[in-house]
């Protein structure tokens, strides 16, 4: 490709909108054009880069006989309504103006629709379905580029089976398939166990890269491997101590005492003498939520405790429910459901609010005082806490999601009606599996742990060319027959090459544009190498530059690797 007829549109500053490496560098090397928040138009070099990253998933999903579809993006409402699912994503759900169709960010609903009646025997299965497809999603604040947007590519794959045996065995061959795609590309990731959310089902798992600009926030162990998304991970961490004696229970003058930090403070005490307290809305009915000290409620975790829809209470509602405001809430008299987290069980003499402003209560029993009380794994895991498989210290970091494998069992086939006739004739419900990966996230990801202050680090076999030939200058007769020469010669070797053949632009500002882009080699014809028959190429990763002979150039690329 020519870099004077090619579309290729670099810009030398840092634009104000990106703040992330793979999003700066993906607009300053002409890949991506922004064309409303959390919407991008691909420009040729990034659909480039895009088109092998989807010729390598379609090659290892073929390879574990997916069959590939085309779904439409445009879906019946009614459809997504039959699985709770238009409740289930509220607001991220795009609705058309009508409100009879929606913009699908996902395919469960439409595969299961598609197998119901077709799929008529166990001898229909088992099945493997996948798309590389435009999704859709309503993210209320869209960033870091194309890894959080509104509009995006994604490969989701379904799997069909006659039980839960042979779901595994599906579920398997696309954790194998992922695995090799992500090590194809390039990426250094890791494996965590995931809250399977609005999807559903009994067991999932993520595909992670550790990076800064991450949305998701994951414990990991470096000893043993353990990983796991905080909204499911776990770890040794200590509990409450049940004391000998329970005091009575007594209520303390607290003024201005709003937070854990300050009531220890007020009554210098221990946090795990304190039992914080947050109310949230489920389905309208209000529940007390207890943490030991300063623990977070993991509000995934929480949801998947208490059934329906959950958030949490407004600061003008609290006075209505407790009577009191945030801060001087407690269990004592609360008159609606209370549940804890598992580190508070059956404690005593803890401290928390009185349910009226500036009090709290000393001499708390759980077991004594709160006898209704529930008991669940409520906590965010933090970084330095215990490993609970090996016992060693977890490191908590931000990292972005490549895929998500889900084991869907049989809520959407049962919700639709996709039922099948097993060996005995007796009508059974299918069960399904579902695979996702986010194309545009995989090539983000490969800039995010590829480039340097000069741009990015391309390799195979993501780069958009293997070659990035420079000729100095145009105007000279030698440097154009030679660049033109070795362009044709370099092609028919089976070479991808950028021609930068500009005939304006400085030395400079093409060795700065051959960075930025990244290719792997780049070939360099000046006059002075010329009157000795040689040229000049460089690898773009290690910085190494070597100058060789004209025919010699070939066999040269590999002792500068």
């Amino acid at each position: 490709m020519r870099l004077s007829k090619s579309f290729i549109p670099t810009l030398k500053e840092n634009p104000s909108e990106a703040v992330i490496p793979s999003h700066i560098l993906m607009i300053r090397a002409g890949l991506v054009r922004q064309l409303s928040a959390g919407i991008y138009s691909w420009l040729p070099l990034g659909y480039k880069v895009l088109r092998k990253i989807m010729d390598i998933i379609r090659e290892e999903m073929n390879n574990i006989g997916g069959q590939e579809f085309h779904f439409p993006g445009l879906n019946p409402k009614e459809i997504w309504e039959q699985t709770g699912r238009v409740e289930a994503f509220g607001d991220i759900l795009f609705h058309v103006k009508n409100r009879d169709y929606v913009l699908a960010p996902t395919h469960e609903e439409i595969v299961a629709f598609h197998a119901k009646g077709e799929i008529v025997s166990y001898k229909d299965l088992p099945q493997i379905w996948y798309q590389i497809q435009t999704k859709f999603r309503n993210e209320p604040r869209p960033r870091s580029g194309v890894i959080r947007g509104r509009q995006f590519i994604m490969k989701d794959a379904y799997t069909l089976d006659k039980d839960e045996a042979g779901l595994d065995v599906g579920y398997a061959l696309h954790d194998k398939a992922y695995r090799a795609i992500f090590d194809r590309c390039g990426l250094k990731y890791f494996v965590v166990g995931a809250s399977s959310g609005a999807m559903g089902g009994s067991k999932s798992e993520e595909f992670m890269v550790k990076s800064d600009a991450g949305e998701d926030t994951v414990a990991y162990c470096e000893k043993c491997g353990y990983a796991a998304n905080v909204e499911v991970a776990q770890s040794v961490s200590q509990a409450v101590e049940r004391q000998n004696e329970s005091k009575d229970v007594f209520e303390i003058h607290t003024p201005n005492v709003k937070s854990i930090d300050d009531l220890c403070t007020f009554l210098n005490i221990n946090e795990n003498q304190t039992a914080k307290s947050r109310v949230y809305i489920n389905d309208d009915k209000p529940i007390l939520v207890l943490m030991l000290g300063n623990d977070e409620v993991n509000e995934t975790k929480l949801a998947n405790v208490l059934s329906g829809n959950v958030r949490p209470a407004h600061p003008d509602e609290l006075k209505e429910i407790s009577g009191a405001d945030a801060g001087s809430i407690g269990p004592i008299g609360f008159k609606y459901r209370i549940i804890a987290d598992k580190l508070l069980k059956d404690g005593n003499n803890l401290y928390s609010g009185a349910n009226k402003n500036d009090y709290h209560i000393g001499g708390i029993d759980l077991m004594r005082d709160v006898p209704n009380i529930e008991y669940f794994d409520l906590r965010t895991v933090e970084s330095g806490e215990k490993c609970i498989r090996c016992g060693s210290q977890l490191d908590v970091f931000k990292a972005i999601e490549l895929g998500h494998i889900f084991k869907l069992g049989t809520k959407y086939s049962e919700a639709l009606g996709v039922m099948y006739l097993d060996e005995n004739g007796k009508e059974k419900p299918v069960v399904m599996g579902s695979y996702g990966i986010g194309v545009e996230r995989i090539l983000a990801c490969y800039i995010e742990q590829n480039y340097d202050e000069k741009g990015i680090i391309w390799k195979d076999p993501l780069s958009p060319f293997d070659i990035h030939l420079i000729a100095l200058n145009m105007k000279n007769s030698l440097v154009k027959e030679t660049s033109e020469k070795l362009y044709r010669d370099l092609q028919k070797e089976g070479f991808e090459v950028l021609f930068d053949d500009r005939i304006e632009g400085s030395a400079g500002i093409k060795f700065n544009d051959a960075d930025l882009l990244g290719m792997p080699v780049q070939i360099i014809v000046g006059e002075k190498n010329l009157k000795e028959n040689k040229v000049e190429i460089k690898n773009r990763r290690t910085g190494n530059k070597k100058v060789v002979e004209l025919d010699k150039l070939i066999d040269s690329f590999q002792e500068i690797f």
